[in-house]
């Protein structure tokens, strides 16, 4: 089974993120909330430089190899949303399609979808 990836973007800030005077960006917070949380988990997590969703901060991409993937977003960098994250794709994982029934979803994700994007083919034929 491949490998389900949740991809945190590290440059995403709140709104009000210079009025608050912090050193860490909203999404390095998240990201290390999403790593902690997926220790030992079925999952892996990666971090890049933008996923280009500001207005959505914030970001994160859950996908597989051959599977349908997501992007999530709208989140407040806490140990809630992280752990929700990680539930979310280990459920990805489990899926032979990354499709998970909205009734399988923890609440922590639920209103957080931006986009889907279909599994890209298997060759280019």
């Amino acid at each position: 089974m491949p490998t389900t990836w949740i991809t945190v973007c590290d440059t995403c800030k709140g709104e009000d993120w210079a009025a608050r005077g912090l050193e860490e960006t909203d999404g390095e917070r998240l990201a290390g909330l999403v790593e902690a949380a997926a220790q030992g988990r079925a999952v892996r997590v990666r971090r890049t430089s933008c996923l280009m969703g500001c207005d959505h901060a914030c970001n994160v991409a859950i996908q597989a190899q051959g599977k349908l993937a997501y992007t999530l977003g709208r989140f407040e960098p806490g140990p809630e949303s992280a752990e929700g994250i990680v539930a979310y794709a280990e459920r990805h994982a489990e899926s032979e399609t990354g499709q998970v029934p909205y009734r399988d979803w923890p609440q922590a994700v639920k209103g957080h979808f931006i986009t889907r994007h279909p599994p890209l083919p298997e060759s280019d034929a």
